[in-house]
């Protein structure tokens, strides 16, 4: 199956991407590994954004929620209005497999089929490869690193680990449903950017003692029953039902590599692109959306990519598209 166009990756940006391929009637195709924005379907299910309703419009379809920051709901509703309202081509559940280039373009191999174009926008974010701790016990089934409801956790002993948006999130919310919540968190302090109605009370659950916490700390084992910190004060033993570990995710640097894509040698393995245009260092390939950042992923978000899009198609439009 042939398209111009393959954008892999349903989210926001690779709908936004789609959006103006729409407008200039692009034969375009979104491969997308799971559901319609599948990160943000993954988010916990009480989140509320950080950022307000109207700086995540996109499209030129008004987000509509009761609050100027939107709900994960209120946020799925919206993509499902502009799913609809732009008929947008999407294939769910189609994971990619291999990219490879052929003459005049590239052949995408999925788990269900094999589409050739022109011209790839990779925009597949981060959410989806968590940023592993690497220590004993990890692989054990307590142990999260995806969020989803505090339901799990009541009268549960649970180690948060992270001290950023995700993890005071994850901690306050437990807590308040019945968990017994420690956090061990790597720095020193929390986050000084966790979002400004709740830094102050986690906090102040920290300081009163209701939420236990082991700061410039670090877990060293996992086991069924218990953990191992590593403290300041030494190893610490305690006992232990569940693991939360909101340690952040990365993009999905196999994909990119596969496809040829180079990765700065620098901190933040910042993948190569045109500043500009946003075609990788190979041609025809356009990076979007947050994976741009590399391991920097609270550089890009929907706020600040939302112009890449036009960018994009406009650079295909006039130096390649016919």
């Amino acid at each position: 199956m042939h398209h111009d166009l393959i954008i892999i990756g349903g989210g926001p940006t690779g709908i936004n991407c789609a959006i103006e391929a729409t407008k200039i009637e692009m034969d375009y195709l979104i491969l997308e590994k799971g559901v319609l924005v599948n990160s943000l379907f993954n988010f916990p299910s009480n989140m509320t954004f950080f950022s307000t309703s109207v700086n995540l419009e996109i499209g030129g379809i008004p987000f509509i929620s009761h609050t100027d920051k939107p709900t994960r709901k209120e946020a799925l509703e919206y993509y499902r209005r502009l799913y609809d309202h732009y008929k947008l081509q999407i294939a769910f559940r189609r994971m990619v497999m291999s990219v490879e280039k052929i003459d005049n373009g590239y052949r995408i191999t999925t788990n269900k089929e094999i589409y050739t174009c022109k011209y790839i926008i990779i925009s597949t974010g981060f959410y989806d490869k968590p940023n592993k701790m690497n220590i004993p016990g990890e692989d054990l089934y307590k142990v999260k690193h995806y969020y989803d409801e505090a339901h799990h956790y009541i009268n549960q002993k649970i180690v948060v680990v992270g001290g950023a948006n995700s993890a005071c999130d994850v901690a306050l919310e437990t807590w308040q449903k019945g968990a017994d919540v420690t956090m061990v968190v790597r720095q020193p302090e929390l986050y000084e950017k966790v979002k400004y109605w709740i830094l102050p009370n986690i906090q102040n659950r920290i300081k009163e003692g209701s939420i236990k916490a082991y700061f410039s700390s670090t877990l060293l084992s996992i086991s069924e029953a218990e953990v191992v910190i590593h403290s300041p004060k030494g190893k610490i033993t305690i006992d232990n039902d569940y693991v939360l570990a909101m340690t952040g995710y990365r993009p999905d640097y196999n994909l990119l590599k596969e496809i040829g894509i180079e990765i700065q040698n620098d901190e933040k393995q910042t993948p190569v692109f045109n500043p500009h245009t946003f075609e990788s260092n190979q041609e025809n390939i356009y990076l979007a959306g947050t994976v741009l950042g590399g391991l920097h992923t609270s550089k890009y978000f929907i706020e600040n990519s939302r112009n890449q899009a036009k960018a994009i198609i406009n650079n295909i439009t006039v130096w390649n598209y016919s």
